[in-house]
């Protein structure tokens, strides 16, 4: 068997479910489907974050510099950037199942890989700068590996829920992210605590493996694979020209319109202002305001934790509350964070109002997220293109959290005299990103509201 014909679309089964069985299988495979990619989900983010719980000991070790850390780190930001812009496409034409699987197979093995190096290079004593370019190669691919877990994720909704309720099961879909880091943070830390960084690595491939597994067990490809009519007919949906269209038309149409554009630089602002908080937030409480490191990381993991309130509450109010009109509560949760966000970055206060604000902040600014850089996209395009869609939104929002670092970098520590730090033209920089993020969906509000039809 080929490779092209191992990781292709399944073909519709032979042998169809009987009728009177078809509404009781197709919700236990629709949600089977849904928690088996989400779960697995969860434990892709735990294989991309190993560096980032291992970095203290890593540098305090005498291993590798910050510095060097730092561009082992870019290397998988901008690889999974254009990562997932190359696998949405690819993803569309695939069995979610094995190419989703296939990737957190690889990104466990390179995370194993990564640990047993530094084991080696405990026992052996070889160069740091030998470890120093394996790391960068590998964590780079790691990047790649990555990108393969998102969009056939996301490609499941597509294919295995109707409209009218896909923006609720993709808001939690969209909490896993922030499960994933909770996860890593904890147990994967705790293991490095105990045994070491080395080891951090090893557990994180460990269930990465058992993510794969969850994946080959209890994912779907498509209802049509296990004998049962489409998702429309299932769900009583219209069935639009652009379903029976081949995919690759309806890609080009995707990559030429110019809404998914809008969406994609949208996401872009979201990802500024979301990364450059997560980013450089304790850093931020402890030279503007005087925290201790120990009440920003405080003040900074609680916002986070809030965000997974934000991302479920995301769909249940677009679909819920306002009758799946994605721009209402855009506009609202907009309005919220730019006054949220100028609170905190802009006034004082002690522990209290600023877990206050950026809670706040956190909760819309993840509303925005989910809506913006999914369901608009989702919404937006033919079911056959979704893999496209997210892999241009995809690209251009994980440059733009590469180019964030860069450019918050500099206006931080361009204003530095003398040891003190002027943020302002950082927290400008980030409030006139967040309110992009809103303002540009709402201004082009006619390209968004249309499905892509073709002549």
């Amino acid at each position: 068997m080929s490779l092209y014909s191992y990781f292709r679309i399944s073909k519709p089964s032979a042998r169809k479910v009987a009728p009177g069985d078809v509404d009781t299988q197709y919700r236990k495979l629709r949600s089977r489907t849904f928690w088996g990619v989400t779960a697995a989900y969860c434990l892709f983010y735990v294989c991309r974050m190993t560096l980032s719980v291992v970095k203290q000991p890593v540098v305090d070790g005498g291993i590798l510099t910050p510095a060097q850390i730092g561009i082992v780190d870019s290397a998988l930001l901008f690889v999974y950037a254009f990562g997932k812009f190359s696998n949405g496409f690819i993803a569309d034409y695939c069995n979610i199942r094995r190419f989703m699987a296939a990737g957190l197979v690889v990104s466990s093995l390179l995370n194993l890989v990564m640990g047993a190096l530094g084991l080696l290079h405990g026992w052996l004593g070889f160069s740091t700068v030998a470890l120093f370019v394996m790391f960068f190669i590998f964590w780079g691919a790691n990047g790649w590996m990555q990108s393969m877990g998102s969009p056939p994720g996301v490609i499941s909704l597509s294919r295995w829920f109707p409209l009218k309720t896909r923006g609720t099961y993709y808001s939690i879909f969209c909490a896993t992210p922030y499960l994933g880091k909770f996860a890593s943070m904890v147990l994967t830390g705790y293991v490095v605590i105990w045994l070491g960084w080395q080891y951090g690595f090893i557990f994180s491939a460990l269930c990465g493996f058992i993510g794969s597994v969850i994946i080959l067990v209890f994912v779907s490809d498509t209802p049509e694979s296990k004998g049962l009519p489409s998702v429309q007919q299932l769900s009583g949906e219209e069935v639009r020209k652009t379903d029976t269209m081949p995919t690759r038309v309806l890609q080009k149409a995707v990559f030429s319109h110019p809404g998914i554009w809008i969406i994609a630089l949208s996401s872009a602002f979201v990802y500024i202002t979301q990364y450059g908080i997560s980013n450089w937030g304790i850093f931020f409480l402890q030279k503007s305001k005087g925290f201790s490191l120990t009440d920003a990381a405080y003040v900074i993991g609680i916002s986070e934790g809030i965000g997974i309130v934000g991302t479920v509450f995301a769909g249940w109010l677009s679909d819920k509350v306002f009758g799946g009109n994605r721009i209402k509560p855009v506009a609202l949760c907009g309005v919220v964070c730019i006054v949220s966000l100028g609170l905190f970055l802009l006034g004082g206060g002690g522990m209290a109002s600023n877990i206050l604000f950026l809670s706040v902040a956190s909760l819309s600014l993840a509303v925005i997220y989910c809506i913006v850089a999914g369901l608009m996209a989702l919404d937006f395009v033919p079911r056959k293109a979704t893999g496209a869609a997210l892999g241009i939104v995809g690209l251009s929002s994980y440059i733009a959290a590469g180019i964030q670092g860069v450019l918050s970098g500099a206006l931080i520590g361009g204003s530095s005299a003398g040891g003190n730090y002027d943020f302002l033209p950082v927290a400008m920089f980030w409030m006139g990103s967040c309110l992009l993020s809103f303002i540009l969906p709402l201004c082009s509000w006619r390209y968004l509201k249309k499905q892509i039809t073709i002549e």
